[in-house]
């Protein structure tokens, strides 16, 4: 009798995981984001980045996390040529001219780990996207770190890196093969 008990046991723990997953896969879209995005503490950003692709209408959750994913990748370029710029200013100070540099060589290693990311998602690696992941945050976060002030272009579009990430930290957990 016990080892029915067992077997029913894991019988509704699939049932529901099954339903969880099906009930996700249901929702698409406007719907999916607009479920998604009332949870994030950036929802009207949400909102934008995840309806701003052609793809969007008819998108799950994998297609919305890439959908941030490469918002995200697109903001990491652009602080890159703000990095890029910034260092070639003859009249910084060495200190910060050091500082962009080290920034510059965290922002390419988070865009790699941005690209890691999508393709850890394209093959259900959902926890090795999870790692990616959170290493291009910590790489951002170097970039912070080694350039004083917290008002300049280079940590307005930092911060925004963040939001962008956090709202794909949000995506890839809820994907259905997350384990």
């Amino acid at each position: 009798m016990e080892r029915v008990a067992k077997i029913l046991l894991v019988l509704v723990i699939c049932v529901v995981a099954m339903a969880h997953q099906t009930a996700a896969e249901e929702s698409k879209g406007k719907d999916l984001i607009n479920k998604v995005c009332s949870r994030s503490s950036t929802t009207d950003m949400c909102n934008e980045v995840l309806s701003s692709d052609s793809i969007s209408p008819n998108a799950n959750l994998k297609d919305l996390a890439i959908i941030a994913l490469r918002v995200a990748a697109n903001n990491a370029s652009s602080i890159l040529n703000d990095v890029k710029t910034m260092i070639d200013d003859a009249e910084l100070d060495p200190d910060i001219q050091q500082g962009l540099a080290d920034c510059k060589e965290t922002i390419l290693d988070a865009e790699s780990q941005l690209e890691d990311t999508i393709a850890a998602l394209l093959v259900d690696a959902d926890v090795d996207a999870q790692l990616w992941l959170k290493a291009a945050l910590a790489a951002i976060q170097t970039c912070d770190d080694s350039i004083p002030g917290k008002d300049d272009v280079l940590s307005v579009k930092s911060a925004t890196f963040r939001k962008l990430c956090n709202i794909a930290v949000a995506l890839s957990l809820s994907l259905p093969n997350q384990n």
